[in-house]
């Protein structure tokens, strides 16, 4: 942990209205400023790495909301995937979790054609039925409330994956512009391969000749987040030789929350000799798709789609993280057919965060039924965001609320209006 970024909290409390543990709670050790502060007594030698700030840890989103609101500009994300590797690293966690994370964390998300495998059998059995069946079944009375959870919130698998629906080179039928390369993700590919395909249809679109590797690795967000830092590490050197970086103008992400690690290559591989100037050279040119459409002033479609009310949810890592919140909103409004409605508390996390759903359910519950009344209270038809956790907790929040709600991407709209 880089002492230096502790020490500039000033201990305003500034962010203490941002932070939604804060609000759920009202107890200071829940708000950023009390992290921080246990952070600083653990770097002191004041009090003991214990198993309770692994769990305080555990409790933070990770959202950033304090980060946008810090007048000290506090790198937040820095210390908090920098204390969550050193609970990681001294404190033994229950040898059941320890597996799961092996499991998940060190083999498939390490693993793109284990990604792959996973993905189509779990396409099959979802569309066979199946795994409705079991879910349905008395069996999962076997299992605790955690598991329960976790394979009841199971993304339901396209039957293409991206590499099916994308070639490794694509070029616009006009005169090319620019020539950028596409991320693909992890369950982005498996699970919303189609967002993928829109991204690069948009991208053609607007003059750019679009590189997307068949077989990439995942990024390494989940193992960074998550306090593994050895994986994120060996995740970001196999993304970053997937790409031809120096023939490239950008390299696209999509996901609100893989995008805000993507641009952080340079200080996690800051000590590695063989890559540390590629991954500068890497976060130079990494450009969430919003953000580069208006770079380039993307070309305004002249169809216009059917008419319908759509509002913005904010993926936390997209505006928190990237600082990205207008690009997306000029995105929706260039689209003729749509009507935008302002969302309440747009930029306040609804409880996804990564796994933190399954970790901590009360919570990610409490946040997602409030963001789930201000959608149903703009009485839109489409609520647009861009992140595949955000997509996959306000679809099970809409759906359990009764509401017919259509969750997309931004993107996904643009590339509809383009086709019509």
């Amino acid at each position: 942990m880089d002492y230096s970024v502790v020490q500039q909290c000033m201990h305003c409390g500034m962010c203490l209205p941002t932070c939604p543990t804060y609000g759920l709670t009202n107890r200071e050790r829940h708000g950023p400023r009390g992290r921080i502060a246990l952070m600083r007594a653990i770097a002191d030698k004041a009090l003991p790495l214990e198993q309770a700030f692994g769990h305080e840890m555990d409790f933070c989103l990770g959202c950033l909301a304090c980060q946008s609101a810090c007048p000290a500009d506090v790198d937040y994300a820095q210390l908090f995937e920098a204390a969550r590797a050193s609970v990681q690293e001294q404190s033994r966690r229950p040898w059941l979790i320890r597996a799961y994370r092996r499991l998940t964390l060190g083999w498939l998300f390490r693993s793109p054609r284990a990604m792959r495998a996973f993905g189509r059998v779990m396409e099959r059995t979802q569309r066979w039925g199946l795994f409705e069946a079991v879910v349905a079944s008395p069996l999962m009375g076997l299992v605790s409330k955690k598991w329960e959870r976790l394979i009841g919130m199971t993304p339901t698998m396209e039957r293409a994956f991206s590499h099916q629906l994308i070639a490794e080179v694509e070029r616009p039928k006009g005169k090319t512009r620019y020539r950028v390369g596409m991320l693909t993700g992890c369950i982005q590919d498996i699970a919303y391969a189609s967002i993928n395909r829109a991204t690069v249809d948009v991208l053609l679109e607007n003059d750019c000749e679009v590189i997307t590797p068949a077989v990439q690795s995942c990024c390494g967000s989940i193992h960074g987040h998550n306090g593994e830092v050895a994986w994120a590490k060996e995740s970001a050197r196999k993304t970053i030789d997937a790409f031809p970086i120096e023939r490239l103008d950008a390299i696209i992400s999509n996901a609100g929350g893989c995008g805000s690690h993507l641009r952080h290559y340079g200080r996690l591989l800051a000590q590695d000799s063989e890559y540390a100037e590629r991954a500068r050279q890497w976060d130079a040119k990494v450009r969430d798709i919003h953000e580069w459409l208006v770079d380039i002033d993307f070309r305004k479609p002249t169809a216009s789609l059917p008419s319908q009310r759509v509002t913005y949810h904010e993926s936390c890592h997209l505006c928190h993280g990237q600082r990205i919140t207008s690009q997306p909103r000029t995105v929706l409004a260039s689209i003729p057919g749509l009507e935008i409605v302002s969302l309440t508390e747009s930029n306040v996390c609804c409880g996804s965060a990564g796994v933190y759903s399954i970790t901590q359910p009360e919570a990610s519950d409490a946040l997602l039924k409030t963001k789930v009344q201000h959608l149903l209270d703009t009485d839109a038809d489409v609520v647009a965001t861009s992140n595949p956790g955000c997509d996959l907790q306000l679809k099970r929040g809409l759906d359990e609320a009764g509401s017919s709600m259509r969750v997309c991407a931004p993107v996904t709209l643009l590339a509809e209006a383009y086709r019509a």
